[in-house]
């Protein structure tokens, strides 16, 4: 698809020899058309001119004063050619070559009419002929302005040679008309090249909108497709700039472009106003983004535009899911934990078993007290809790990289609940699950996805069964404005507290006997390693809320990890 794109914006560009750049503007008519339609409205002017001199002036008439029927005619005539002209040029009826030459052509016949109807070439309309000429030289094709120039030389001293010896005037001012016919040739040829560079220069325009278009088209397209969440805003800290993912992530259900920043995500606003003020606050805040209670770690990235680098211009924003920086980190942390795991199964498990069955040994000695099968049975139980400690430790460290696939929660959580209940040997209700819509869909792996569920669920029926009776409930859905979907496990146990809540996803923290302090961890990190955001909350009424907000399935469409 990109490389559609590509090679849709090179065949659009256009290069070219000054002739082909010429030829390039001959084909398209807009210059033309601005020519004729200039000069046709100085045609307009001309014609109400010379009619408002003929009615309103006195005797003696400045022009029509040999031939007045004539010259009112003509000049009526003529002003309404040019506003049927004008119609024929906006509707474009013709080519504009033709009516060009056609123009000319009138022109021509109109000038030299109304001269002779007004005292011959010492009127002064004949100069008339030298604008209408000259302009249309402009647009008209190779040969034809000297072909116009030769007949309008023709038609002048024509029309003295009619004058002289139709016994009109006692003689012809020959010396003036070929004054006259001289430099409308010399308009005509001078004004050819002229046309040929303002053809170039058109074209060269041509090109230059033509590639900033493209530039235009190529940018955007890179920007809204960019999986980096981009914002511009100006000096008002008014939203002039963002693509897709940024629109995506700030939660928003329309366009934000040229809305304020302040009524999209009001925290960024308020920290861009004091960062703007305030040069020592940093560049990288960090963010949490709630939609209908939902939370999404965010963190900003500001650079300012200006030259300067000043901060009261405009800014550039990159926002970024933090859950996606921490999928970037996941491997590292998973080969330092290999090591570490290497080192341990070698190091602490041989010896480990090794005294878990000297103690089983020693328990089943006839001579053994029972005081001393007491020390061994303490000797054997943290025995077996090293050893499962090991045991996570080394599934953590041994876990193969994500294989994500499309998955429907729907029925997926219907299959793991009914597992989960009959290894468990739960009661019918104590395991529940909303309905979910049939579209909800997430990509994780799978058997990743069924290992943080289990835990999940496992630590829910263990704290809600100390309040007297268990009840775990599993919901599922799209958060409202991002689309993100979600897996949530609520139960009704005595939930966590504030300190608690900071620390229970560190690896081996835990509050309870006989617990690893390792499930919350690994669950967390397989979570960051399919781009998905584990999160606990506190239930209201007593509880707790554990939610896994998956990465959009439909923009996340390729392997996390190899």
């Amino acid at each position: 698809m990109h490389q559609d794109v590509i090679k849709n914006v090179g065949k659009q560009s256009f290069r070219g020899s000054p002739d082909a750049l010429m030829q390039r503007a001959a084909e398209e008519p807009d210059l033309a058309w601005r020519v004729l339609g200039t000069l046709n409205a100085f045609r307009v002017l001309i014609a109400v001119g010379l009619l408002v001199l003929f009615v309103a002036g006195g005797e003696p008439r400045v022009f029509g004063d040999r031939f007045p029927t004539i010259f009112s005619a003509t000049v009526a005539g003529y002003l309404v050619f040019a506003v049927l002209s004008a119609l024929a040029l906006r509707q474009r009826w013709l080519a504009a070559s033709v009516q060009a030459v056609t123009h000319s052509l009138v022109d021509i016949a109109v000038i030299v009419v109304l001269m002779h109807a007004s005292g011959g070439i010492a009127s002064g309309l004949g100069g008339l002929l030298i604008v209408f000429i000259g302009a249309g030289s402009l647009v008209l094709p190779r040969r034809l302005p000297t072909v116009l120039a030769a007949i309008a030389t023709f038609a002048i001293l024509g029309e003295q040679i009619y004058a002289q010896f139709g016994g009109i005037s006692a003689r012809g001012n020959y010396p003036a008309a070929g004054i006259l016919s001289a430099v409308i040739f010399a308009i005509a040829l001078a004004t050819r090249p002229l046309g040929r560079r303002i053809h170039a220069s058109e074209a060269l325009a041509l090109q230059r909108g033509v590639d900033l278009k493209n530039l235009s088209r190529l940018n955007e397209y890179i920007v809204q497709h960019l999986r980096e969440s981009i914002v511009v805003i100006d000096e008002k800290d008014d939203i002039r700039l963002s693509n897709a993912s940024a629109t995506q992530l700030l939660g928003a259900t329309q366009v934000i472009s040229d809305l304020p920043l302040r009524s999209v995500f009001e925290p960024l606003a308020k920290y861009v106003h004091r960062w703007r003020k305030d040069l020592d606050l940093e560049s990288h805040p960090e963010f949490t983004m709630n939609a209908s209670g939902k939370s999404v770690p965010v963190t900003a990235h500001l650079a300012p535009l200006s030259k300067d680098g000043q901060r009261n211009g405009a800014v550039l924003i990159f926002l970024e899911d933090a859950s996606v920086m921490n999928a970037r980190v996941q491997q590292s942390k998973l080969a330092s934990l290999g090591r570490l795991s290497a080192s341990i199964a070698h190091e602490i498990r041989n010896p480990v078993g090794a005294m878990s069955h000297a103690a089983q040994l020693l328990a089943e000695s006839a001579a053994t007290t029972q005081d001393d099968k007491r020390l061994t049975e303490i000797i054997q139980t943290h025995s077996i809790r090293v050893s499962h400690i090991i045991d996570n430790v080394l599934q953590l460290s041994r876990r193969e990289s994500s294989r994500p696939e499309r998955l429907a929660l729907g029925p997926w959580l219907k299959e793991f609940a009914d597992e989960f209940s009959r290894t468990l040997e739960l009661q019918e209700g104590e395991l529940t699950i909303d309905e979910v819509p049939d579209d909800t869909e997430a990509r994780i792996d799978r058997s990743h996805l069924r290992q943080i569920l289990w835990n999940l669920c496992d630590n829910a029926v263990k704290y809600a069964s100390e309040t007297g009776g268990i009840l775990v409930e599993l919901q599922a859905g799209r958060m409202q404005g991002q689309g993100r979907p979600y897996v949530e496990v609520l139960d009704h146990g005595l939930g966590v507290d504030a300190a608690t809540a900071e620390k229970m996803f560190e690896p081996f923290y835990t509050e309870r006997s006989g617990g690893t302090g390792l499930g919350l961890y690994i669950s967390r990190e397989l979570c960051e390693l399919n781009r998905a955001t584990l999160i606990y909350e506190d239930r209201p009424g007593g509880g707790s809320i554990f939610r896994i907000v998956f990465a959009d399935p439909d923009r996340w469409d390729t392997g996390i990890s190899k």
